[in-house]
Parts: structure tokens; sequence; C-alpha cells
């Protein structure tokens, strides 16, 4: 099994930066790549009030704040962020061509030891794969939004992912102090095909007038104890994104 010591990111979005910042706190080199400068200056700014919130908290050091930093290398060029990775983690925007055509880009130049990783909310990482010709190396890690506080990545095996990919990326996710949980290749996965029929039915109770919006939340938060109630998490991720896991979830369940 190879030893993940360098991770290219590609992608310094909301996902990118937030995947950039746990392996470098984890102590992995960390190249971040965007196509912009700009793109890839909001990624360290964001890094950098993240972080920050922890050094407010007292759990780092400004010290320690600048040696996290300092682990992650921001750039545009392609080849600067893969020519030496041991894993690439691949988080730009949820459309097929683009990830398709960056997987064969990331086959072509990678190491033929580099691990393939796509943080795909729902599109089929089997169908990422055959962009490459190293199929038993790409896999999916979903992380999930803001990614330096929440603890689960799922792991998505494609049809033809190796175990030993499998087990690379879960150490990876160890190391980063994250709880790994394996999934089929399936619409939706795991998450994304549970959580819209959860939120739809809060619609449901609303739209019936059975409760308010508040106290569906509340219900959900006191009761059942989630951290944020149903519809505030509709809210945080967003009605357009939501839509599109419905649908994603309708197909996976065969309903």
């Amino acid at each position: 099994m190879i030893e993940v010591k360098k991770i290219g990111v590609m992608g310094a979005g909301i996902m990118g930066s937030g995947v950039a910042q746990v392996a470098a706190q984890a102590g992995f080199e960390v190249v971040m790549r965007d196509i912009e400068d700009r793109f890839v200056q909001q990624g360290f700014d964001s890094i950098k009030d993240s972080l920050g919130i922890l050094k407010k908290k007292g759990q780092i050091t400004q010290e320690q704040l600048d040696d996290i930093v300092g682990m992650i290398k921001g750039t545009t060029d392609f080849m600067e962020a893969v020519r030496e990775a041991d894993l690439i983690i691949e988080a730009i925007p949820e459309d097929m061509d683009l990830k398709m055509q960056m997987f064969k880009q990331l086959d072509e130049a990678c190491p033929k030891r580099t691990v393939l990783a796509t943080n795909t909310s729902f599109l089929s990482i089997t169908t990422i794969a055959t962009a490459t010709k190293r199929r038993d190396k790409v896999i999916g890690m979903h992380f999930s939004n803001p990614v330096p506080v929440m603890v689960g990545v799922e792991l998505i095996k494609g049809l033809e992912t190796s175990d030993e990919t499998v087990e690379v990326t879960r150490e990876v996710c160890r190391r980063m102090g994250k709880e790994s949980f394996i999934s089929q290749d399936s619409p939706g996965f795991i998450s994304n095909r549970m959580f819209p029929l959860f939120v739809n039915e809060a619609f449901y109770v609303v739209w019936q007038e059975i409760a308010t919006p508040n106290d569906v939340d509340k219900a959900v938060k006191t009761q059942l104890r989630h951290p944020m109630g149903p519809l505030e998490v509709a809210d945080f991720v967003g009605l357009d994104t939501y839509a599109i896991y419905s649908r994603i979830s309708t197909e996976g369940s065969g309903r």
C-alpha cells in the first residue's frame, strides 16, 4: 500500500479549500490548484478565516496557524499540483463532462502510483473512472460541508476500485481525524440518497400546517439530536442543489 505524503487538491472553492485545510492540519504536504489566481487567493482567505476561529477558541496558536497555512502551496499550474502527488482530491463543479476531462488529464499527468479521488456528491464513480487507464485507483471521497467541522467522509467504490485504493483513502481519512464509511456506486450514494426523503417529509409537515418551520427544526434537533433541522440544512445547502439531490434520490431508490 502506498504511503500518502503529498496531496493535490483540484479546486480552491468551499470544498477544495476545506479539504486542503484538513489535509494540512493532518501533516500532509498540500498543493491547492485552481484556474485563476483570484480563486486560489479566495481559497486561502477561507482557510485563514476557518483557522482564525480555532485560534479565537484557543484550540491552536498563531504559530500553529502559520504552520498549517505554510503546508499549503497555491498554484494555477496544473503540473505543479500533480507531478509528485500521491493522492489527488478533485473538488471542481458537479459537471460530468468537466470531471471526465479533468480525470483524463490527471491520468496522463500523474505518477502511476497516484490515487485519483473525486469529491462528487452524486455523480457515478464508475463513469468518471472510464476517463482513465487506472480505474482501480479511482474512488469517491465525499466530504461534507463545512469540511473542517463535519466528521464523516463517504468513500464510494466504483465498479473496478481496488481494495488497496479503499485502504489508502481510509488511512488518509483517519489521519485527518475523519470517520469514513463505504458506499457502492449508486445514485446519491448513502447520505444524498436518504437526505432528500427526510427533508421532503419536513416540507409536507409545514405544507399541511402541522407545525411551523421553526418548530419542525426544533423537534428534529431536540428529539432526534440532529445538530441542524432539515429545513435549516435545506437553506444551507441551497434549494437548487437540494432539487438535484431529490431527483437523484428518487432515481437511486427506484421509486
